[in-house]
């Protein structure tokens, strides 16, 4: 079974930028899907981005596009979410999850594994 560990959250001003980090521990953690869903106050938790196993094949969110980047790196367990020109609609609990399945990478019944999550505000 694979764990998440969520870092790097924060508070940041409108147009900064954050690198989230999920570690996952766990020999096959390369094999998996990676995701990362936020959950705004009151709402829905939200697809952000994934990425394939092998790191060729990424999605984003339309609302993200263009300003965050996913990435992982197998032989460190990790997966980033770098994060630019941050808007106060971004804040919201920002979690990282794992899924087994190649199927789609937006729906967030489908990932197997979730971290904790890691809080990111941005103040107007």
């Amino acid at each position: 079974q694979v764990h998440l560990v969520e870092s790097g959250g924060g508070l940041v001003q409108t147009g900064g930028s954050l690198r989230l980090s999920c570690a996952a521990s766990g020999r096959t953690s390369s094999t998996y899907t990676m995701g990362w869903f936020r959950q705004a106050p009151g709402k829905e938790r939200d697809f952000v981005s994934a990425i394939r196993p092998s790191g060729r094949n990424t999605y984003s969110a339309d609302s993200v596009k263009g300003r965050f980047t996913i990435s992982r790196d197998n032989a460190k367990n990790t997966v980033y979410l770098q994060m630019n020109s941050l808007k106060p609609e971004d804040t919201a609990v920002y979690y990282c999850a794992a899924s087994i399945q190649y199927g789609s990478v937006v729906i967030p019944s489908l990932f197997d594994v979730w971290g904790q999550g890691t809080q990111v505000t941005v103040s107007s």
